[in-house]
């Protein structure tokens, strides 16, 4: 049986900045991936967007590793050369009745540490994008977007050179808790780890279950992205004002300066990850286009086309309370559970979480969901 220090499981983003974050810190690492290769999940399908920390109770794991994410992230993508941009954010206020859900939102971000925030009248909105159409926005200027996968390569880069392994195609089947450690089922052999890090993301819930584990269960939403033919005319991401289980069809731009717009939410009734659908049902452009010309009327009829799709892992169901990130600590094993959007964000904050976890200087308890 082979023996290591720990076992990261998951090669997403979370999953890779913690490996990079326990190897630079001195401890030998293997991660575990059951696909063939890096972040194929939830860090393949998202919006690719730094937020802010807006949205988020004030004091939740959200705001606060959302915010030192931020941070981390800006410094580590422009150290490292990783493609990203500061584009900034519009949250808009399509109707006059709405204006007190932005003051509200400028407020709870103001709350968390978000202090560049500004409200706008639809006059300097008008000014600022002249195709939008709303009665006021909230202004986010350290929203940005990042090249996702290029910060996945470089995360797998640095915890390479630190001394981490990573083995692809590998699927762990269940384990034990053995002495003080795991003996882990890995394909057709057996892993000894001092100590587990579950980053499974949509499969962290049963990860977590078949070493014995009991993990709330998760809820799956899809969400679908439009993109859109030809270039938008805006310089800035467009939110909606937020949504049951989400932020509402936005705008979000890629580095090209191509746009694309989602994700909706779509709840599921599958319980197993390994049977969810991605496909995108071309019909939806005309609901989509419905949503976006609340705020952008002149969306030209017919130019928007499926993208892809992807499904966020909830510890709430539809009409529930948004909940918090889970980290759930047992001896010798760390579980990320309801690791959605802010995720990609706080990526650097929660390997940060995790290290002071291994290395004994912060004990939440068996579970911390605050």
């Amino acid at each position: 049986m082979e023996e290591v220090e720990v076992a990261v499981i998951g090669a997403g983003v979370v999953g890779l900045a913690v490996a990079r974050e326990l190897a630079q810190r001195g401890h030998e690492v293997v991660v575990i991936e059951a696909a063939g290769a890096i972040g194929t999940g939830i860090s393949a399908r998202n919006s690719e967007v730094i937020h802010a920390g807006l949205y988020y109770p004030a004091g939740s794991l959200k705001a606060r590793l959302c915010l030192r994410g931020r941070r981390l992230l800006y410094d580590y993508c422009e150290a490292r050369g990783i493609a990203h941009r500061r584009c900034g954010k519009l949250v808009v206020a399509t109707r006059a009745a709405d204006l007190p859900r932005l003051q509200a939102l400028a407020a709870q971000g103001a709350a968390n540490g978000v202090d560049d925030l500004e409200l706008l009248d639809r006059a300097t909105l008008q000014a600022l994008e002249p195709a939008l159409r709303a009665e006021g926005a909230l202004s986010s200027p350290s929203t940005g977007i990042v090249d996702s996968h290029g910060l996945m390569t470089t995360l797998l880069g640095d915890a390479e050179r630190a001394g981490a392994v990573l083995a692809l195609a590998s699927t762990v089947g269940g384990g034990a808790r053995v002495g003080d450690g795991w003996r882990l089922r890995v394909e057709d052999f057996e892993l000894g780890a001092r100590r587990v890090v579950n980053c499974a993301g949509l499969f962290a819930g049963q990860v977590a279950e078949s070493l014995g584990i009991a993990a709330p269960p998760l809820r799956f939403a899809r969400g679908h992205y439009l993109a859109l033919a030809g270039r938008a005319p805006f310089s800035r991401l467009v939110y909606p004002l937020p949504v049951d289980g989400g932020l509402g069809v936005h705008l979000t731009l890629d580095l090209g300066g191509q746009a694309r717009f989602g994700p909706d939410v779509q709840w599921l009734p599958d319980t197993d990850p390994a049977t969810l659908d991605y496909a995108i049902d071309p019909s939806l452009a005309s609901a989509f286009e419905a949503e976006v010309r609340h705020y952008w009327p002149d969306l030209p009829a017919g130019a928007l086309a499926p993208a892809y799709a992807g499904i966020r892992p909830k510890l709430s169901g539809p009409g529930e309370p948004a909940t918090d990130f889970r980290i759930d600590v047992r001896p010798g094993l760390v579980s990320l559970l309801g690791i959605e959007s802010p995720g990609l964000t706080a990526s650097l904050a929660l390997a940060e979480v995790v290290a002071e976890v291994v290395a004994g200087r912060l004990n939440p308890g068996p579970t911390a969901s605050r």
